[in-house]
């Protein structure tokens, strides 16, 4: 069974993401499919990049970055939950990706995106970065516009368990080539 982290993206005083990111944990955990946990970016306090080498390189000098490290190298595949900010996806988001390197490899992810548009410009952004550390995105995302995000209806939960069996199965088979 792969382990799937749902990364809540934003650290701001007030966000929406929690409760978007506890949505999508709330249905993952019905399903049997694959081990669900929440991973919260406060969490973990991270400053803006500060590690001296490049995190290519594996050799983290600072105690917050190897306990993040260690944190997302236990995942197979991710969902991210993002809002959209100025037409992407939050600083400290992109930070937390920046920091490492090697630990996001060959895995899979997806996308729930809110905002305005239903944060999918942010969703694109994401997407390309991504793919710059090696993380294969599903097709599939979720759109969640701002008046949808505290109670998401029917149709949402439908697109989040369709977005949940790509990512499942693509987190499983790029499971096979890290092992």
């Amino acid at each position: 069974m792969i382990k799937v982290g749902i990364v809540i993206g934003s650290t701001r005083p007030g966000r929406t993401g929690e409760t978007v990111a506890r949505w999508i944990h709330d249905l993952a955990v019905k399903r049997d499919d694959a081990e669900y946990e929440l991973v919260d970016l406060k969490d973990f306090a991270l400053p803006h990049l500060d590690e001296e080498l490049p995190a290519a390189l594996g050799q983290y000098a600072n105690r917050h970055t190897k306990a993040w490290s260690d944190r997302i190298a236990e995942f197979d595949a991710y969902v991210f939950v993002t809002p959209e900010y100025n037409h992407s996806f939050p600083g400290a988001l992109k930070d937390a990706i920046d920091f490492l390197f090697a630990e996001w490899h060959d895995k899979a992810a997806a996308v729930v995106g809110y905002g305005v548009n239903g944060g999918v410009r942010a969703a694109e952004h994401l997407r390309q970065v991504l793919g710059m550390v090696k993380v294969a995105d599903v097709q599939l995302s979720v759109a969640l516009p701002l008046e949808e995000v505290a109670a998401p209806g029917e149709k949402y939960d439908q697109q989040a368990s369709a977005m949940l069996d790509q990512l499942v199965s693509w987190g499983a088979a790029l499971r096979t080539i890290r092992v």
